[in-house]
């Protein structure tokens, strides 16, 4: 089979594109025939050695995938071959077939295609999680968004509409701002030209937002606790701007605030009961039409290190996808 390889840490110029041989599936997992692959901001990481979890080499990135079953291990009773499926990894996407653990698969919801199916998992996992199970989000809240033109961005727009909630998504660009406002935003902040702090004050009239959404970490972070309400919930997400902030703790303990990590990964591994209520909540949503993924530009499999690169550049607005097949 055809595949991405990464055989060392370092850039997606050492990504290789190669001829494999087809993985077989254990007991509990089944191999898909991969249709396509999202990319996440942790792509870029691993690739380097920086995400939490270090896959053995060689190994090929790819965490949110579609496909259809085309094996399965002997243990396996939820899915049959010839069904199509959605599912997380921890890599092993970005080629023509992947073995996937049993409880990490879903069945593709029919009104999405492939394309779509595979940019969906990933990022509404984790909005929702962050938003409902760590944020507690309820009607009536002001949830800031930064990095919200990316896909857990876009995703999380999406998601705290649905709550009920009023949304403001803060990005780099007015073109990034112009697709939050499609995708549903109330409110804009380009943090490139504007106050953060300021302006979040100004749209809630002082109150402060009820919960942050940070994806990007850096500079915005502490900007934002302080834009926060009291009792607002500062949910971390991730850090695209490369650095990790430090905060003053006196802020936490002024606005009686929580700050709240949000980690899919570890969630879906020691939560799984509550990881598969989690998916089956967005499955209704997706099949009532209140969600849908933002796909920017898609891929064929030679050109995957360019979209990895891609997001690492933070140049994707919405979702970047692999076609396979």
């Amino acid at each position: 089979m055809k595949a991405i390889i990464c055989e060392k840490f370092g850039n997606t110029e050492d990504l290789k594109f190669v001829e494999i041989e087809k993985p077989s599936c254990g007991d509990h997992q089944v191999l898909i025939e991969v249709h396509a692959c999202s990319i996440n901001f942790p792509d870029t990481l691993i690739i380097q050695g920086k995400y939490q979890f270090k896959p053995p080499f060689p190994f090929s990135p790819g965490s949110d995938l579609s496909g259809i079953v085309v094996a399965k291990g002997k243990e396996v009773t939820t899915y049959n071959i010839g069904d199509e499926i959605i599912a997380i990894t921890l890599c092993g996407g970005l080629a023509e077939y992947a073995v996937v653990d049993v409880d990490k698969c879903m069945p593709k919801p029919n009104k999405l295609t492939f394309e779509e199916a595979s940019a969906f998992l990933y990022t509404y996992s984790t909005a929702l999680y962050a938003l409902k199970n760590r944020g507690g989000i309820s009607k009536n809240d002001t949830v800031l968004i930064l990095g919200a033109a990316g896909g857990i961005g876009m995703a999380s727009i999406q998601l705290a509409k649905h709550f009920g909630a009023s949304v403001i998504a803060a990005a780099s660009t007015h073109e990034k701002l112009d697709k939050c406002k499609s995708a549903g935003a109330d409110f804009l902040i380009n943090y490139t030209d504007e106050d953060l702090k300021n302006r979040s004050k100004e749209i809630t009239n002082k109150k402060g937002v009820d919960l942050v959404l940070d994806v990007v970490g850096g500079k915005y972070a502490e900007p934002s606790l302080r834009a926060i309400a009291w009792e607002g919930r500062y949910l971390v997400v991730g850090f695209a701007s490369g650095e990790i902030p430090k905060f003053p703790l006196n802020l936490a303990l002024l606005k009686g605030c929580q700050i709240v990590g949000v980690f899919l990964g570890a969630f879906s591994q020691k939560q799984r009961e509550s990881f598969k209520l989690l998916n089956e909540e967005l499955m209704t949503l997706v099949r009532e039409g209140k969600i849908k993924p933002q796909i920017q530009n898609t891929f064929p499999l030679k050109d995957a290190p360019k979209a990895i690169q891609m997001m690492a550049d933070r140049k994707a607005i919405g979702k970047l996808v692999i076609k396979i097949k």
